[in-house]
């Protein structure tokens, strides 16, 4: 299908680029991509069926055969509903680890393409722009200082009712952030042409405001 109605956004862990992402797609009446739970489901299948995030050629496979469904807001592996599941701690940094591996990337690869519709797609994740939607009409780097970042995940957290330790929190992030860069496929980079949105300082409804205005700007 034709990329030329992908938003692609790219970012570190805990950016906001979700947030952002599915607000615009919202706007624009676009279909959405969290390519992150794809891995994050991953990490979950995998730890399920007691294969170590480590073994690529297990994980890859595991990757392949995923029985996933998106309904709605809800995401529903092998039947059940794993929303909340995924979005663990645990499973996330899990999905760095299987996100470093280069089958498993093959592996989901076409999948993330297959979202691509005529209706246009808002897709975030870490190498949207670079690797996965490169012809996209709008590229974006959505990014923010580490400890607005960690500060973000801790609040998420502790609003979700669960214990969260700040300086853990910070230290993963970093680890994150290292895995993502210096992975030898697809690595956590800035498209060339991409746009930089800084959010430290930025509202969400500002973030998404000068994404739609940069879209705009583009028809």
């Amino acid at each position: 299908m034709s990329q030329s109605l992908v938003i692609a956004i790219d970012g570190p862990s805990a950016s906001g680029k979700g947030t952002v992402a599915q607000l615009v797609a919202k706007c624009l009446g676009f279909a959405y991509l969290d390519s992150g739970a794809l891995y994050r489901l991953t990490a979950l299948a995998a730890k399920q069926q007691g294969v170590a995030w480590s073994d690529e050629v297990a994980v890859s496979e595991v990757a392949s055969a995923l029985d996933v469904e998106f309904i709605g807001e809800r995401i529903v592996l092998a039947g059940a509903d794993v929303s909340l599941g995924i979005r663990a701690e645990e499973i996330g940094s899990g999905a760095s680890q299987v996100a470093a591996l280069p089958m498993v990337r093959a592996a989901l690869l076409q999948r993330q393409r297959e979202f691509s519709t005529m209706c246009g797609l808002v897709a975030d994740g870490r190498d949207m722009a670079s690797f996965v939607f490169p012809a996209a009409q709008l590229k974006v780097f959505l990014t923010a200082s580490a400890e607005v970042r960690a500060e973000r995940r801790y609040k998420q957290l502790i609003g979700r009712g669960e214990k969260a330790d700040l300086a853990l929190i910070t230290s993963d992030l970093q680890s994150r952030d290292d895995r993502d860069r210096q992975r030898t496929v697809a690595p956590l980079a800035q498209a060339h042409d991409a746009f930089l949105l800084e959010t430290s300082n930025l509202s969400v409804d500002e973030a998404v405001t000068q994404v739609l205005s940069w879209w705009r700007a583009r028809r």
